[in-house]
Formats: C-alpha cells, sequence, structure tokens
C-alpha cells in the first residue's frame, strides 16, 4: 500500500484549495471527532481532501523525482548523485551468510537512502561520493519515518550511465541527529557521537572471499565461499573501542573502512598489523584520548546483552568552531 504522509497531503490541500493550513487542519479536527477516533489523522485527511474535489495521489510511471517517490511503490525508477556510501555489512540467512550496503542519493528535489541486499551490494565497492546512479526496479518502505529505496537481485544498478546528469542537490547530507549516550537506544539508526576514545582493542583479522567479499570459512581445502566454492582469502579487519562522552561509554565497532578512516592509515598499512601484532601497541596508545565524532547505528549485542555503536563515519578531527556553537544553542 502506497503511503503519503500527513503533511505531504495538507500541503497538496493546500495548493490546489489555497485554504491556510489551520483552516484545513481544523477540518481534519472535525473528521477524527465525527468518526470517533476510529480512523488515523491521514486517513481523516484524504477524506477531506476528497470532500474538496483534491486528487492526493496521482498516478505515476516512468522516471521519478526523489521527491515523488512514496512508500510503498514498486518497479521504482529515477536518477541521483551519491552523497554518501556506507559500510557494507554481513548477516546470517537460511545457514548462509550474505550482506546489505547503503548509500545517500539526491537530486534537484530531495534525498534518499538506497538500500542494496546480496549482490547488489557489491556494487558499493565501485561507487564514489559525486557518482551518478541509475536505480531501476526497485521499491520503497519506510524506516524510522523516512523512505528507503530498496534493490534486490531483479532489481538493476548503472553507475554513471551516460547522458545522465544531475545538477545541484536540494538538500545537503543528512547529519545524523546527535545524542549522549545515555540516550541511545536499541535500533536507534543515523545517531552522532561526540566522545573521546578511552580504550582501544586488538585489531581483528578475518578471511573474506577475494571475489565477492563474503566471508570465508575454513575447509578441508583451506578456504571455502558458499558462492564461489574454495577461495585463497583476502582478508579484512574489524577493531573495538571504547567511547566515553561524559555521560555514559559505549563500545563502538569500525569495520574495513571506517578503521582506516579512525586510523589514518591505507589498508596496505592496516595489513602489517596482522603479521607484526606487536606494532599496534604504539598505535593503540595514540589514539587514547582522541575526541572523535561519529555517525552510525545501534546494535544490541545479544552475547553480553549490551547496546553496541556501529560507526559508519568517523571525523578525526570536529570542528571546535561548530561544537562551540552547538553548546551555545
Amino acid at each position: 500500500m502506497i503511503k503519503i504522509p500527513y503533511e505531504e497531503i495538507i500541503l497538496k490541500i493546500n495548493e490546489k484549495t489555497k485554504m491556510t493550513t489551520s483552516e484545513i487542519e481544523e477540518r481534519v479536527e472535525k473528521k477524527l471527532k465525527q468518526l470517533s477516533g476510529l480512523i488515523s489523522r491521514e486517513g481523516a485527511a484524504h477524506i477531506v481532501a476528497n470532500e474538496l474535489g483534491v486528487k492526493i495521489f496521482e498516478p505515476l510511471s516512468g522516471r521519478l523525482q526523489i521527491k515523488n517517490i512514496l512508500t510503498g511503490m514498486r518497479d521504482v525508477e529515477t536518477v541521483g548523485k551519491v552523497l554518501q556510501v556506507y559500510e557494507t555489512r554481513e548477516f546470517m540467512r537460511n545457514d548462509s551468510v550474505s550482506k546489505v550496503a547503503s548509500m545517500l542519493i539526491g537530486d534537484e528535489t530531495s534525498t534518499i537512502r538506497a538500500v542494496l541486499w546480496g549482490s547488489q551490494a557489491d556494487n558499493v565497492a565501485n561507487i564514489g561520493q559525486g557518482f551518478i546512479v541509475k536505480v531501476v526496479g526497485a521499491y520503497v518502505r519506510e524506516k524510522n519515518g523516512r523512505k528507503e529505496i530498496h534493490l534486490n537481485d531483479r532489481s538493476q544498478l548503472i553507475i554513471n550511465p551516460k547522458g545522465e546528469t544531475v545538477n545541484e542537490v536540494a538538500v545537503e547530507i543528512r547529519k545524523g541527529s546527535r545524542k549522549e549516550i545515555k540516550e541511545l537506544q536499541e535500533n536507534d539508526d543515523e545517531v552522532e557521537l561526540l566522545g573521546t576514545i578511552v580504550q582501544v582493542f586488538d585489531l581483528r583479522f578475518y578471511e573474506i572471499c577475494p571475489r565477492c567479499g563474503k566471508r570465508a570459512k575454513p575447509s578441508a581445502d583451506l578456504f571455502e565461499c558458499a558462492e564461489h566454492g574454495n577461495v585463497i582469502p583476502a582478508y579484512a579487519y574489524v577493531l573495538n573501542a571504547v567511547l566515553d562522552d561524559g555521560t555514559e561509554t559505549i563500545r563502538c565497532v569500525f569495520f574495513r573502512n571506517q578503521v582506516e578512516r579512525l586510523l589514518n592509515l591505507n589498508q596496505e598499512q592496516v595489513m602489517k598489523f596482522k603479521s607484526e601484532p606487536a606494532e599496534f601497541e604504539a598505535v593503540k596508545n595514540d589514539l587514547l584520548g582522541t575526541i572523535v565524532k561519529l555517525n552510525g547505528r545501534t546494535n544490541k549485542n545479544s552475547m553480553f546483552n549490551r547496546l553496541e555503536f556501529i560507526a559508519q563515519q568517523v571525523d578525526n578531527n570536529p570542528n571546535p568552531e561548530e561544537e562551540l556553537k552547538r553548546l551555545q544553542e
């Protein structure tokens, strides 16, 4: 079912009838009372629009501007500029490892998060900020009140398609909502933290398939990928650290790219610690006391029954003027 937010319904009524927002909402309130609360506010707004002869939803086909993408749509086609690429995550599905990646794209009208499942997630390795992407055959879901377009194996993602351009994006990159650690809750997403690193754990390396990047498991023939069979593995890495913001502490998890950003090292430099782990001690000590700004999401670690923060963006040099202005506000 296609869902249109209440605010958009009110705006459409306003555009078609020139009634003020307060006049429209007064009618909505009367309709709610008339129906004794047996209908949602959105439903009441739909009825008011119908009574006024306003068409809220007009069938759309072909390529859509991002502002016209609605929750519940299928076979969506759109073009956007990549504003941010987030970390790829692995998860278990039907006793096999799958993965999901996401990115924020925008056009002249709005921005939206694109979520790539399974083999589609491999595409992010070839995508960077500023790239143009064309999405074909996506479907739309809502998460935490925000629309997302999702791509599965039946969808298509075309990177830098010929002849496609996007002018200045209407909305800048969404910043995560700033929270204190004590305020964090399970499944918080797009959250921003500012704090000091007070503890750093050892780097952990794990085997992955060099072709698809999925986890490679030990087998009789060294290592095996669920998709590509026996492989000579490549390696990825994860780092845990404890962040303190004065309200509480939380364990933060950094994968691959975020490890490199946190340490300010490239992949080759990080991989040296695999054969020379003692060399990492100095790096750990240098990180202690570092103030960082992180964007990411919370995750419940069921084994230890605790919240953890999965870092998806790392800023090693938060702007002190911005932070001072935030405090003053």
